[in-house]
């Protein structure tokens, strides 16, 4: 299966090499990044250390961004600016 997996993503081009665990943790990331519990992606990966799925799971730099963009202290100060003329 993993051979299969790695002819696959060599062919589609896309810059990455890998195999069913760049499925397995792409898979794990997109979850965590759409709300799921850690919990269940533990569960679903068969890991029995929660440390162990943190570890694998990893936020997206995209997502990383999108959090600090929203988030960020500056973002009010400029925002309280705006409304204040």
């Amino acid at each position: 299966m993993s051979q299969l997996a790695r002819t696959i993503i060599n062919k589609a081009d896309i810059g990455k090499t890998g195999s069913c665990r760049l499925f397995r943790h792409t898979m794990a990331t997109v979850m965590l990044e759409n709300g799921a519990d850690i919990r269940y992606i533990q569960e679903m990966l068969g890991h029995a250390k929660i440390d162990t799925t943190q570890i694998y799971t990893q936020v997206s730099i995209r997502r990383l961004k999108e959090v600090h963009d929203l988030t960020h202290p500056a973002k009010s100060s400029k925002n309280d600016d705006e409304n204040e003329e």
